[in-house]
Parts: C-alpha cells; sequence; structure tokens
C-alpha cells in the first residue's frame, strides 16, 4: 500500500476518542486496504461485505461514517443507505462506485448520499474525501467561537447544532456544509459553480442540478413555514440573507 501522506491535522471525535468508520465491500481486498489506510489515520474501522451485515454491524457500532459500495450481493448500496439512515439520519455516506456515467455517478448524491469516489480509485483519494466529510460532522477538537450568526439563524460550527428563532433544526452533512457556506458568505450571491467547487470539491460535468436539490432541501428545513432567507438570483445564483432585509 502507498504511504500516505501525514495529515496536520488529526480529527477526533469531540470527545477525543477516535473517530468510527464502517467500510462496506464484497471485495475483502479492498476492504483490507481501505481499513489499513484509516488505521493509520488513527481511526476505529469495522468492515462489512454484504448490505445485510453492514446494517446489522451499524447498528451494533453505531459509526461516525459510512465508506459504502453501490454494488452489494444482497442488497445495492441505495437499500444500505436507506436502512442505516433509518436509525441515523446524520450519518454520512461515501459512495464507491464502478459505474461510468454522470447520471449512475450522481445518483447516489440525489438519493441522499454526500460523495462518491469511481472505482479503480487511490487511497489518498478516499481518505482525502473522507477527511472532508468528517469535518462537515464536527469531527475536529473543539475551537472557541465557532458560532456562525445571520439574522435569527445560527450555526455552531463545533457541535453542528443549527437553530433558527430559537427552534432546532436537523441537517444532513452536505445541507450543513452548504449553509455553513452560505452563512460565511450573507448577502454575497453565489453561483452553481462556486457552491459545487466549495462544498462537492469538483463539478459534475453541467449536472449543477444537485445545487438545485439541496438549496431546496434547505429551503424545506431552513425556511418553511417562515419569512425566507436563501434567495435565488436567476441566472446569478443563491444569496442568504436575514428575514428583515
Amino acid at each position: 500500500m502507498p504511504r500516505l501522506t501525514t495529515q496536520a491535522e488529526s480529527l477526533t471525535r469531540p470527545d477525543g476518542s477516535p473517530i468510527r468508520v464502517l467500510a462496506v465491500d464484497d471485495e475483502t481486498s479492498l476492504t483490507e486496504l481501505l481499513s489499513m489506510a484509516m488505521r493509520y489515520e488513527g481511526w476505529d474501522v469495522s468492515t462489512a461485505a454484504s448490505g445485510t451485515e453492514a446494517v446489522r454491524t451499524a447498528r451494533d457500532v453505531r459509526p461516525d461514517a459510512l465508506v459504502l459500495d453501490m454494488m452489494l450481493p444482497d442488497f445495492d448500496g441505495m437499500e444500505v443507505m436507506r436502512r442505516v439512515r433509518a436509525d441515523m439520519p446524520d450519518i454520512p455516506i461515501l459512495f464507491l462506485t464502478a459505474k461510468d456515467g454522470v447520471e449512475d455517478r450522481i445518483g447516489g448524491l440525489t438519493a441522499g448520499g454526500d460523495d462518491y469516489v469511481t472505482k479503480p480509485f487511490s487511497l489518498e483519494e478516499v481518505i482525502a474525501r473522507m477527511r472532508g466529510l468528517l469535518r462537515r460532522t464536527g469531527a475536529t477538537i473543539a475551537r472557541p467561537d465557532a458560532r456562525l450568526v445571520v439574522g435569527d439563524l445560527i450555526l455552531d460550527e463545533d457541535s453542528h447544532e443549527v437553530a433558527r428563532g430559537g427552534e432546532e433544526i436537523n441537517l444532513t452533512a452536505t445541507e450543513f456544509e452548504l449553509l455553513r457556506y452560505l452563512m460565511r458568505n450573507p448577502r454575497r450571491v453565489l453561483s452553481k459553480a462556486q457552491i459545487l467547487d466549495r462544498v462537492w470539491n469538483y463539478d459534475f460535468g453541467g449536472q449543477a442540478n444537485v445545487v438545485e436539490l439541496y438549496i431546496s432541501y434547505l429551503r424545506k428545513k431552513i425556511d418553511a413555514g417562515r419569512p425566507p432567507m436563501i434567495h435565488t438570483l436567476r441566472g446569478a445564483g443563491y444569496v442568504l440573507r436575514p428575514a428583515a432585509e
């Protein structure tokens, strides 16, 4: 296995204990390599070779993130995601897929996954993507003054708690990262390309509809029944403003 570059920041759970990751693939050699790479990062890794085993293991170990092959011998990764998210709705999921089409590659994202890598992939790429997802879910040592405030909307970057008008709002890892980007740039119009680059770190060959999809998810949670804060500027992008403006 190629040596992984040592990261400057060691990611842990908020209580300082090791990150827990569940790697799911029916290729044993692949899960062994993934496990070695993630243990090198100091993470606690469990593995599963089928959808049934993945769901059972997830319920037992309560992982902080899931690396999930799209194709499994009993049922597919989408079904695993559905069952795991029924119990752990906020768990970030990185899909592994051998499919070539753009539509297939973003299928997991539009269904609720957070990121994907296409086989064959480098271990460095998987670790980099995982670190990005884990940062979104608060897998860092707590810092002071980690709150973002726009109007009556508050986001805590350490605890990953979000509230508007004092009412708690539950977001997935990708929804949280998208809202954080908007709140770090209040009143600034952000294009779809900028959002794709910042939230997903790459684009989908023009498939910017994934941005529209996640903006709609956010609106349902942030703006539902309240004065809107997320606005669309046709042909330009999106902007977050306090509701009073």
